[in-house]
């Protein structure tokens, strides 16, 4: 247990991710592994998000909450016993069913208070822990895209400080504890924090990105200096640490399902498709068998192992998986392992971004 950036909200290690739940797994399972890890495992922190499951539809927006919190309703679990963690959309043209309106989600006062308002209603609570907004309304870079390019931003941006004036309103009211932001960049913590200091205003305390074995530069590089807690203070929550669950290589095979995550997120999962990303996978699989351990166990144990994640994000589609990814966090890797894994980094870099594209056919 630790606290969660320059806040009083104290989390696990561990934090249990809900995103399968409507799509790839029903009310039944989702209350099943909610059972499994709050009661047998005592796993009390959990993320959700109002466009949830995904991918998301127009038809299963939402239902990830409702299985929340018909659990909620049925469990006899007190909400004060949990965390949950929300986030509200970002910016998209795409998905216009989330808001009343039909309009593009943007991160502005009116649509904070409506996500948060229509996501307690559905999980049947007065209140969300934390609240963090899903990708920033402004234009950057996200899953392994190209570079950052001026020339593709968009006018009308919301100001920082009116993202946080929104924050305040619902801290105030109650229905809100802490906030967060999630696939940001460092540009973006530091405008947070900025304008918060600036303006009296409430303080981001997390950042959820992906960080996983197979995309680290990033935050090892430039954000980990911006978020320690020598500077802004703010704690990682790091989703994927898995990769989608290539790095638990069951991707390796040719034969994949057709409900597979890899087929499900075509364009999110491409870039673990490519040949550096499959190359530097199965080093990392031959590496954990040749110590002992599985290759889930090698990535989790590994990123709960970095000095500035907080907590990481598991997710699963049966209570076997959720058992082997929470069993993964009791194991602390021996130097010999550590040295291994900064041997195959060290070759394959990232090979997520902006992979380079297959050699041509003689």
């Amino acid at each position: 247990m630790r606290n969660l950036g320059k806040s009083e909200l104290v989390v696990p290690d561990v934090c249990l991710g809900t995103m399968t739940w409507g799509q790839q797994n029903t009310e039944d399972e989702a209350h099943a592994q909610l059972d499994y890890a709050v009661k047998e495992r005592n796993l009390r922190f959990m993320d959700t998000a109002e466009m949830y499951p995904v991918p998301t539809k127009a038809e299963t927006q939402g239902r990830t909450d409702k299985y929340i919190g018909s659990w909620l309703k049925q469990s006899g679990v007190p909400r004060e016993d949990l965390i949950l963690a929300s986030k509200v959309c970002g910016y998209s043209d795409r998905i216009s069913w989330v808001r009343e309106a039909g309009a593009p989600t943007r991160v502005n006062r009116a649509q904070i208070r409506e996500s948060v308002e229509k996501s307690l209603a559905r999980l049947g609570v007065d209140y969300i822990d934390l609240l963090q907004i899903h990708w920033p309304d402004r234009m950057v870079s996200l899953f392994g895209g190209g570079p950052y390019d001026e020339s593709n931003q968009r006018e009308g941006d919301i100001p920082f400080e009116e993202q946080l004036r929104a924050f305040e309103e619902l801290h105030k009211e109650g229905r809100v504890r802490y906030f967060g932001v999630s696939n940001e960049t460092s540009f973006g913590v530091m405008s947070f924090v900025h304008a918060a200091e600036q303006h009296g205003l409430p303080r981001i305390i997390s950042i959820q990105n992906s960080y996983s074995l197979l995309v680290r530069t990033g935050y090892e590089t430039d954000l980990s200096e911006t978020c320690c807690k020598q500077n802004s203070d703010v704690g990682l929550l790091a989703y994927s640490p898995l990769a989608g669950g290539v790095l638990s290589g069951k991707y390796l095979e040719d034969d994949i399902p057709e409900a597979a995550r890899l087929n499900l997120f075509p364009g999110y999962m491409s870039r673990y498709r490519n040949s550096g990303s499959e190359a530097a996978t199965k080093e990392y699989v031959e590496l954990a068998r040749a110590h002992g351990l599985t290759p889930t166990q090698l990535a989790l144990a590994w990123c709960k192992s970095r000095w500035f994640v907080t907590s990481s994000i598991i997710g699963a589609t049966s209570v076997k998986q959720l058992k082997e990814n929470i069993d993964a966090f009791e194991i602390d890797l021996s130097e010999d392992v550590l040295e291994g894994i900064q041997n195959i980094y060290r070759r394959y870099r990232d090979p997520t971004i902006n992979p380079a594209p297959p050699p041509k056919e003689e």
